[in-house]
């Protein structure tokens, strides 16, 4: 029996960002879960929602499998991901362009302006922040057709803002609410080359925090999951996961 697959999804997404980038994993025999976080299924706000809460989630979901998963996350989903492998077994982790842990600070003005640009919103840590399809398509999904880039962010949801500051602006919280250290297990990360909001620089020094190796794509950009290319990630990731389970055995 194949060890089972949890896909983490991004800010203001949904487990929908998986529907394809899941079907060689389940054509490979595992059961693949992508479960909504908090507040993302449509029916519920994700206002006030601590990037703690989605990894806690994540830790229930891991721990009613019978084997320990791979955990899969994408941007924050990533990071959301990270923070669960510190909470609970997993056999491998893998992050797709993620978002960054406490204490690792971006290499790119993109990232910057990220971090600052949600204070035009005010207390925005307080609210559910709504997407902004001008930000989603320059930095997201800047390799799709328009079609499919429409598409995809009519099925967006408001994400948390308390979720994006504390990710965003990880040296403001006292907590060191995303801190994380290196899981007890393999990890790869994964960086798309033109990707500006979590570049390869950037990648490259979280994968550095959780004694992971780093793998560029240099002609991808943010959307791994589902941009031209993807195919070929899956791939990337299902040999990583073949290959460490030849080694630990």
């Amino acid at each position: 029996m194949r060890a089972p697959v949890i896909m983490v999804h991004g800010a203001f997404c949904g487990g929908w960002t998986f529907d394809t980038f899941r079907a060689p994993f389940e054509a490979a025999g595992h059961r693949v879960m992508t479960p909504d976080l908090i507040g993302h299924d449509g029916a519920s706000s994700a206002a006030g929602v601590s990037m703690t809460d989605y990894a806690h989630q994540i830790r229930r979901l891991i721990e009613t499998c019978d084997t320990p998963p791979i955990l899969i996350g994408h941007s924050m989903g990533g990071l959301v991901a990270q923070m669960a492998a510190a909470r609970a077994p997993v056999s491998k982790l893998i992050l797709l362009a993620p978002s960054a842990p406490w204490g690792v600070s971006g290499g790119s003005l993109e990232e910057a302006v990220s971090a600052v640009s949600l204070y035009a919103f005010g207390p925005y840590w307080m609210q559910a922040i709504a997407p902004d399809y001008g930000v989603v398509r320059r930095y997201s999904v800047d390799r799709l057709e328009r079609a499919e880039r429409k598409a995809i962010f009519a099925r967006m949801t408001a994400e948390s803002g308390r979720a994006l500051w504390e990710t965003l602006n990880w040296w403001l919280d006292p907590f060191m609410t995303t801190n994380v250290r290196a899981p007890a297990c393999p990890v790869l990360a994964i960086a798309g080359g033109k990707d500006v909001i979590h570049p390869p620089a950037t990648v490259r020094q979280t994968a550095a925090r959780l004694g992971g190796q780093v793998e560029v794509f240099p002609d991808m950009s943010h959307w791994l999951p589902g941009e031209p290319g993807w195919e070929t990630v899956a791939e990337r990731c299902l040999t990583f996961i073949a290959a460490e389970g030849r080694a630990a055995a």
